[in-house]
């Protein structure tokens, strides 16, 4: 009897963890599916930004936005891209991983091959392609609404990245630190909150001078201000909004590293 001896087949089994960079894709795609699945969320990312834009550039609600559609809708658009920042980045997020944490779903995937890091990097990717649906959608509304924009497209890029940055680490410092039903209630007042007081559909010159200086530090009041000046005005990167969004990201990323509380 001859013993033979055995081949290597491409169907032979080669244990291990995958490549780091195809589990965090992998782990992006998982969220971004979770995400989209979610009523609730959808209705926060997608469904109350469009009707934000929608409904207020058909009334002349806001005498300061302009007289006719168009200077409305020129108005708007930068302020709700900007919504739809804080939507996906801060509120969807910080509620999202909040849960997450406290049904121990986070200490589980913690204990996985893909490291701590990974996992946030797969949370950011998650958070990324969302933020591309939405303004795809948002850009789309806005042009069949009569939507003139200007400036240049890298300088919204950036603003917008620098305002993912800032809105992603301060909603993991809420869902790390804070229990879910607490992160669940904050995240949503200051969603509303920042819905009137953030330069998003009420113009921050309508408010008192004290105020208004507070209200000009605020990231979202930087990422709308700053998007209103390239996309509505034609102007150049906005450095003073750059610095600040670049400023909030340093500090809330910081924070999110040093005090998020995996269980």
């Amino acid at each position: 009897m001859t013993e033979t001896t055995p081949r290597t087949g491409r169907h032979t089994p080669s244990p291990g963890a995958a490549p780091l960079p195809r589990m965090i894709a992998a782990q992006a795609a998982l969220e971004t599916r979770m995400l989209l699945r979610h009523g609730e969320q959808l209705l926060l990312t997608v469904v109350i930004p469009t009707l934000l834009l929608v409904l207020f550039s058909a009334v002349d609600i806001v005498s300061a936005a302009g007289d006719t559609r168009a200077e409305r809708v020129d108005f708007l658009a930068p302020g709700v891209l900007a919504l739809a920042v804080l939507s996906t980045a801060f509120t969807g997020q910080a509620i999202a991983t909040g849960y997450e944490r406290r049904y121990g779903v986070l200490k589980r995937l913690a204990a996985s091959p893909l490291p701590r890091w990974g996992l946030m990097c797969g949370k950011t990717g998650a958070v990324l392609v969302t933020l591309l649906l939405q303004t795809a959608l948002l850009t789309g509304v806005a042009f069949a609404l009569g939507w003139s924009p200007r400036g240049n497209a890298l300088g919204v890029a950036l603003l917008m990245l620098l305002g993912t940055a800032a809105c992603s680490g301060l909603g993991l410092l809420m869902a790390g630190t804070l229990p879910a039903e607490a992160t669940l209630a904050a995240a949503n007042l200051v969603f509303v909150l920042l819905l009137f007081f953030g330069g998003v559909i009420i113009p921050l010159d309508d408010f008192p001078g004290p105020v208004r200086a507070v209200l000009d530090a605020l990231p979202v009041s930087a990422l709308s201000g700053g998007l209103r000046d390239i996309l509505r005005d034609g102007a150049g990167l906005p450095w003073t909004d750059a610095a600040t969004l670049a400023a909030w990201s340093a500090a809330s990323l910081t924070a999110a590293a040093r005090f998020f509380h995996w269980d």
